[in-house]
C-alpha cells in the first residue's frame, strides 16, 4: 500500500484523468440488471469531479475479441453512469484515435467522457504498445480504478501505466486495503472459508492461505476430495482421486505453519441434485454408494460457527455446498448469516470475493453486511494465491511524478 500512489493525494483541478474502470455489468438486452459496479465506481469519482477533474473513462464490456459488436457497445451504460456520477457523460464511439483525443481535449473541469469498449481494439488484450500509447494521449494522469482487471496485462491496464504518470483510483485503493488487512496483516485469529467444486482449481489458494492464517474451513466439492484422502467413501459424489498427493501436501504445509484445517464431520446426501430432492444427513465417513454429497451437515455447520466465533478476521471464497438449489444451500446460508452477525457486532472483520461467493452471499441476503465484498473474480483469486498482479505492479514504478 505504501508504494502505490493514490489519485486522492494529487491536485486534480484541470487535469484530464484517463480512468480505467470495470463497468462490465450484467445486462439483459439493453437493460442493466445489476448496476453495483457502476455505483461503486461513481462513488469514488464524484469527489474528483467536484474538485475539478476531467474524466476520460475506459472500460471493457463482454468479450468482443476485437470485433465491433454493437450489442457490446458501452453506450448503453451511459444513462446509469451519468445518474451515478451526477453529471452529463459525453460519449466517444471509439476509444483510441484522433477523434477520441478531440473529445477528451474538449472536456471542461468537472466533466466526463465515456469511451467505447476498449476490447473493440484488437491490441487491447495483447497489450499492444501502439494502442497503449494512443490511450496515454487522452490525458495527463492514468488512474487504474479496476482491481478486477489488475491481473491482466492489457493495453488499458498495464501498458498505459508505463507511459504516463500512473496512480490507483479510490475503489482500487479500497480493495487493496481490505485484502491486505484480511491476508497480509490480519487481526488474529484469522480464518478462511474456501469452498468450490475442485481442489485442482484452488491449489495455489490453499497453499498460500495455510501458511498465513490460523485456520481454513474447507467446503464444497473440494472437501469431498479431502475426506476421500482420509478414506471416506464418496458414493457418486464429485471428488478428485488424482489430487490425493496435493491434499497431502496442503496438509503438510498446514501442519508446518500451525494452521488448522477444518472439514465437515457430517454431510448432506441425496440421490440426485434437483430442487426438493429427498436429503439425508450422515457422517462424513458414511456416504451411501448410490448418493451424492451436496452440502455440509448441521453438525458441521455448528462446528464451523464455533471456529468463526473465535475469529477476528474472516476471509471467504467459495460456497460450502451446492447452494444454487434448496435444500443444499443451508450450510452456506447459515454460516454466511453467522459471519454477518459477527461483523455487525464488531467482533470480526469479514472480507469475501469471487463470483460464486458474491452470488452465495446475495442468496443469503448478507452481501451488504460483510466488511468488504470484492467485485473481482480472477484478480481476487490471484491475490489470495499470493501472486503479483501486473496492473498493480505497474503503479509502483519509481520514475513517475504526477
Amino acid at each position: 500500500m505504501q508504494n502505490i500512489p493514490s489519485i486522492t493525494d494529487f491536485d486534480v483541478r484541470g487535469k484530464r484523468l484517463v480512468v480505467r474502470a470495470d463497468l462490465n455489468v450484467p445486462t439483459e438486452g439493453k437493460r442493466v440488471t445489476d448496476a453495483t459496479r457502476i455505483s461503486r465506481f461513481a462513488a469514488g469519482m464524484r469527489p474528483l469531479l467536484a474538485r475539478g477533474a476531467r474524466l476520460v473513462i475506459l472500460t471493457h464490456f463482454g468479450r468482443p475479441m476485437g470485433d465491433m459488436n454493437p450489442e457490446l457497445s458501452v453506450d448503453k451504460l451511459r444513462p446509469l453512469l451519468a445518474e451515478a456520477l451526477g453529471v452529463p457523460v459525453r460519449f466517444s464511439d471509439v476509444s483510441a484515435d484522433r477523434a477520441t483525443r478531440i473529445h477528451a481535449e474538449g472536456l471542461a473541469d468537472g466533466e466526463a467522457l465515456l469511451c467505447e469498449n476498449v476490447r473493440f481494439n484488437t491490441g487491447e488484450e495483447e497489450n499492444d504498445p501502439t494502442l497503449a500509447h494512443a490511450f496515454a494521449q487522452l490525458g495527463d494522469i492514468f488512474v487504474n480504478d479496476a482491481f478486477s482487471c489488475a491481473h491482466r496485462a492489457h493495453a488499458s491496464t498495464e501498458g498505459i501505466a508505463r507511459l504516463m504518470p500512473a496512480v490507483a483510483g479510490p475503489l482500487m485503493m479500497e480493495e487493496i486495503a481490505a485484502l491486505t488487512e484480511a491476508l497480509e496483516a490480519p487481526h488474529g485469529p484469522a480464518v478462511a472459508i474456501v469452498g468450490g467444486a475442485k481442489v485442482s482449481t484452488k491449489i495455489a489458494v490453499l497453499k498460500n492461505l495455510v501458511t498465513k492464517l490460523d485456520g481454513v474451513i474447507v467446503g464444497g466439492g473440494m472437501a469431498n476430495t479431502f475426506l476421500h484422502a482420509a478414506g471416506a467413501p464418496m458414493g457418486r459424489s464429485l471428488h478428485e482421486p488424482d489430487q490425493l498427493d496435493t491434499v497431502a501436501e496442503i496438509r503438510a504445509l498446514a501442519d508446518e505453519s500451525g494452521c488448522t484445517l477444518y472439514l465437515p464431520r457430517e454431510v448432506v446426501c441425496a440421490a440426485e441434485f434437483a430442487p426438493g430432492a429427498a436429503a439425508e444427513t450422515v457422517g462424513a465417513d458414511a456416504c451411501p454408494a448410490d448418493r451424492l454429497i451436496l452440502d455440509a451437515g448441521p453438525g458441521a455447520v455448528e462446528d464451523f460457527k464455533a471456529v468463526l466465533g473465535r475469529a477476528r478476521t474472516i476471509l471467504w471464497n467459495g460456497p460450502l455446498g451446492a447452494f444454487e438449489i434448496r435444500p443444499f444451500d443451508r450450510a452456506t446460508v447459515e454460516l454466511a448469516r453467522y459471519a454477518a452477525r459477527r461483523t455487525a457486532a464488531g467482533a470480526a472483520v469479514s472480507v469475501a470475493g469471487g463470483g460464486d461467493t458474491v452470488a452465495a452471499l446475495n442468496h443469503a441476503g448478507v452481501a451488504g453486511d460483510f466488511t468488504y465484498v470484492s467485485s473481482a473474480g480472477g484478480a481476487f483469486l490471484e491475490w489470495i494465491e499470493g501472486r503479483t498482479l501486473p496492473g498493480i505492479a505497474a503503479l509502483t514504478r519509481t520514475d513517475q511524478a504526477a
